[in-house]
């Protein structure tokens, strides 16, 4: 298609006078009750076709401004086909080149939370906004693309700026629900925008708005609470505070466009099932789940994010009732829509490189994190087939400018350049001492037996447990990386975790403590603090079948029995994402602290349980809970408000230093099974979405040199020979893509990390993997399964001539016969469970790679038998 050079208008003087009239808004309206209140006369009928429910018009505050209209009429007049099309696709920088940015001038793009500038996890903010000019710089070159448009990165800071190395990290949502104060909220907001902005990026991917109500959702703790009233409170401060408020700094200075999310129904699938079915009526959806995008929209929200799940059986990513004529038509919403990860490929005749139905719904901007050229393409022609009309592509990118615009992008220049990005901004000062204000106000006190709390400082005092001195798990998912479980503290460094925070006020104030993560102290305390609970998770990792802690391995518990077996009181300072089944450990504890995910200030939770070094109490317990907490392992669906409400501790429970409460004993009998092995059906996951327990991937270079990577991402010694990054199949970066650059031979490896035993793997007759072939193959890629470190395998072949037979960028799902007469009997331990070796240039991807005890009857499966010659 050719490229008609995009118009100067928005960079003459003119213009820019123009633009600064069209941010101007109008003045917050006077009874803002009201405004939520009001209704749309302009009612749809839902998915099933039932009686209309009338949902309230919300955008009370910011009307449209005539003359910014009139200049997006000038701008989309000029605009070729591909120019909008571009504008709606965002791909993200693991998969994205500066020369594809300037090639066809995307109107935004993302960082996944596995992914940083460059490959590199830790990146200083620094290098974050040289990566922003970077891609500013190719968005506005018009060489190739015709276009001038800047393009906007998106990212997701979830709780803070929570995806760079160095960060303040505020208290996951779940915490900040318990505190009650959407000032605080606000503040949060504004100091979060400000370390965005110190990055060069415009766009954030928060808040969550999410209504939970059954708590093994994995995504639990992105929610403020399991009642509407608490997340339509937060909402709007949020917002304002990410973005500016109407009518005083709205989208100037450091603002940032927000997000709400996702639209809608995401915290009430049944059972708690990430991206399931939320099977509500309307009115239900609209009271209930709702209840944070009015007063998102409210506060100006210029962007929200489409939810993965379904409404009663229609996936939202297609639903065009709720995205255009609830969403946009009747709450006023004059923003834009964003799918969020391949999300639009769950819509009914979608796949990862076309989704007319999408953009048809009502998606404005489309998150195609990978397979972004291909969906270009497919979307220009899918216009030119009548398939998309014009003007809905019209009505999309209209809405994306109208962002942009009212942001101020065509006006400030490189990242660099803007006054907002302040590297000083970045964790400063004031903002850590906002998080450990916020990590104070969360914390709520769930038992506090013979008045233990709070502890003098000039005691002696044991900190044990697991979470004692881990950021990591005191920060959760969402922290530097996505599912945060291969983080360490040194990926923290401006962080303090709980056992540091004590440590410091103990010793000042002339007490001892000693920590001992196993309780095995050297010197016998007056009183043990032992920090326990959930590792960290993200979406749909974190999804579980049942509450009770920890159900089957008692760890945790058996540590304070052993402590309190001494005589030794215990303070139980528990992390999690959400309210679990605890009673046993309730027992065992004197006191018991739901602290959440507090972040990176650990020193929040110590200025609670501590006096001062007079004696004084410094900070009482400020939380009240924002989820009710269980009575059994199985109220999975216990929510304020239900007819039969029967918790342990109700919605709104949180003592003070001043309450005098006895927590009897607890029933500790559990109803729940027994967790089940990670192996069903006789199949045994090694990367089946993600990497089992135990194992990792090996990258082994030429001279043999070999490193480990748990990360999505890796590199071989040398940095050349052999490179890893994560890739789409159906999930999130559920598979991995491996490239060969040199003419030595390299090794990657599904390894695992302590030596297993062979008889383990006896049952397993089948390898089977999905496989995708990005180039064409090498004559010598060899497989080898279940392997041990002398070399011998189990099973070894030659893939080229397969593989040869692939269409390049097709996933094929392969099995290899592992139970053959001729292959050797295994006895000593194995290192690996998968290598793959080869030499010259070779790409190719793997994903849901198992060991099963069948072969699976699907006629698509290409099987290689015990026949397949062994060809060197």
């Amino acid at each position: 298609m050719r490229c008609i050079p995009f118009p100067r208008i928005s960079f003459d003087t003119a213009s820019l006078v123009l633009l600064a009239a069209a941010v101007s808004t109008a003045a917050v309206a006077a009874d803002f009750q009201a405004g939520l209140a009001a209704s749309s006369d302009n009612a749809g009928k839902n998915a099933a076709g039932s009686a209309k429910v009338a949902w309230p018009y919300v955008n009370t505050g910011l009307p449209r401004d005539p003359q910014l209209e009139q200049l997006l009429d000038q701008i989309l007049a000029r605009m070729t086909l591909g120019q909008k099309v571009a504008q709606m696709i965002q791909p993200e920088i693991g998969y994205l080149s500066v020369a594809q940015m300037r090639k066809y001038g995307f109107g935004s793009y993302l960082n996944g939370g596995n992914t940083a500038p460059y490959g590199k996890k830790r990146a200083p903010v620094s290098v974050w906004l040289k990566y922003a000019d970077e891609m500013y710089e190719a968005s506005v070159d018009a060489s190739q693309d015709g276009s001038r448009i800047p393009a906007i990165w998106g990212t997701d800071a979830m709780h803070g700026h929570s995806n760079v190395f160095g960060a303040t990290l505020f208290p996951h949502n779940i915490g900040l629900g318990a505190a009650r104060d959407p000032e605080l909220i606000h503040r949060i907001g504004v100091a979060t925008a400000k370390e965005v902005a110190a990055s060069g990026i415009e766009w954030s991917f928060a808040p969550t708005v999410a209504v939970v109500r059954d708590d093994r959702w994995g995504r639990t703790y992105e929610s403020y609470s399991e009642e509407p009233a608490i997340v339509q409170a937060y909402a709007g401060p949020m917002v304002s505070g990410l973005q500016g408020s109407l009518a005083q700094d709205f989208l100037q200075g450091a603002g940032r466009i927000a997000t709400a999310k996702h639209f809608v129904g995401d915290g009430g699938t049944e059972k708690g099932v990430d991206r399931g079915d939320t099977l509500i009526d309307e009115q239900g959806l609209r009271d209930i789940h709702a209840a944070g995008y009015k007063t998102a929209i409210a506060a100006g929200v210029q962007s929200v994010m489409v939810s993965f799940n379904s409404w009663n059986g229609k996936r939202l990513h297609g639903h065009q009732y709720l995205l255009t004529d609830v969403l946009k038509t009747q709450m006023g919403f004059d923003g834009f829509v964003v799918s969020d990860w391949n999300g639009h490929t769950f819509v009914e005749g979608c796949d990862l490189t076309q989704c007319a139905g999408a953009i048809n719904a009502g998606v404005d901007v489309l998150m195609v994190p990978e397979h972004f050229e291909a969906f270009y393409h497919n979307t220009i022609r899918q216009v030119e087939q009548g398939l998309i009309p014009q003007s809905r592509i019209d009505d999309a990118v209209r809405r994306f400018l109208r962002a942009k615009i009212r942001w101020g992008l065509l006006q400030r220049g490189k990242p660099s350049s803007r006054a907002e990005s302040k590297q000083t901004d970045f964790n400063s000062a004031a903002h850590q001492a906002l998080a450990r204000e916020a990590v104070r106000k969360s914390l709520v006190l769930l038992k506090n037996n013979q008045q233990l709390l709070p502890l003098s400082p000039k005691s002696r005092i044991l900190v044990a447990g697991d979470g004692a001195d881990n950021i990591a798990k005191q920060a959760g998912g969402w922290s530097v990386s996505w599912q945060g479980t291969d983080n360490s503290n040194a990926d923290f460094p401006n962080a303090t975790s709980v056992y540091q925070g004590i440590r410091q006020q103990v010793e000042a104030a002339g007490g001892k403590v000693e920590l001992a993560v196993d309780g095995d102290y050297r010197h016998k305390p007056d009183v043990a603090v032992v920090v326990i609970g959930e590792n960290p998770y993200a979406e749909w990792f974190g999804d579980i079948q049942q509450l009770a802690y920890q159900q089957g391995d008692k760890r945790d518990l058996a540590l304070l029995r052993k402590l309190k077996q001494q005589g030794i009181p215990v303070v139980t300072v528990f992390l999690s994402g959400r309210p679990l089944w605890v009673n046993p450990e309730l027992n065992a504890s004197d006191a018991f602290v739901a602290a959440w995910l507090p972040g990176s200030e650990g020193q929040g939770v110590a200025d609670v349980l501590l006096r001062d070094a007079k004696g004084k109490v410094q900070y009482d317990f400020h939380g009240k809970l924002s989820f009710s907490w269980p009575r059994s392992d199985q109220q999975f669906v216990l929510n304020h408000g239900d007819t039969a409400y029967a918790p342990l501790f109700a919605y709104g429970y949180g003592l003070t230093y001043l309450d005098r409460s006895e927590l009897a004993l607890l029933p500790e009998q559990s109803a729940a099974a027994a967790t089940p092995p990670n192996n069903t059906g006789g199949q045994i996951p090694l990367f089946l979405r993600n990497l089992a327990p135990g194992l990792a991937f090996a990258l082994t270079d030429s001279s043999g040199s070999a490193v480990t990577v748990t990360t999505p991402f890796g590199v071989s010694t040398d940095g050349k020979s052999l490179t890893m990054q994560s890739v789409n199949l159906s999930y999130q970066e559920d598979a991995r893509q491996l490239r060969w650059n040199a003419a030595q031979n390299a090794r990657a490896s599904l390894r695992f990390r302590k030596a297993a035993a062979a008889k383990d793997y006896v049952a397993a007759k089948v390898l089977r993997l999905n496989i995708r072939l990005d180039q064409q193959v090498p004559a010598n890629l060899q497989l080898a399964v279940l392997c041990d470190a002398a070399g011998l395998c189990q099973r070894q072949l030659n893939l080229s001539e397969t593989l040869a037979a692939f269409s390049p960028g097709v996933w094929q799902q392969l099995e290899v016969a592992l139970g053959c007469a001729a292959q050797p009997a295994l006895t000593q331990p194995l290192r690996d469970a998968v290598v793959f070796s080869a030499s010259g240039r070779l790409s190719l991807a793997v994903a849901d790679v198992v060991l099963a005890g069948r072969s699976n009857a699907d006629g698509k499966v290409i099987r290689l038998g015990c026949d397949m010659p062994v060809r060197s």
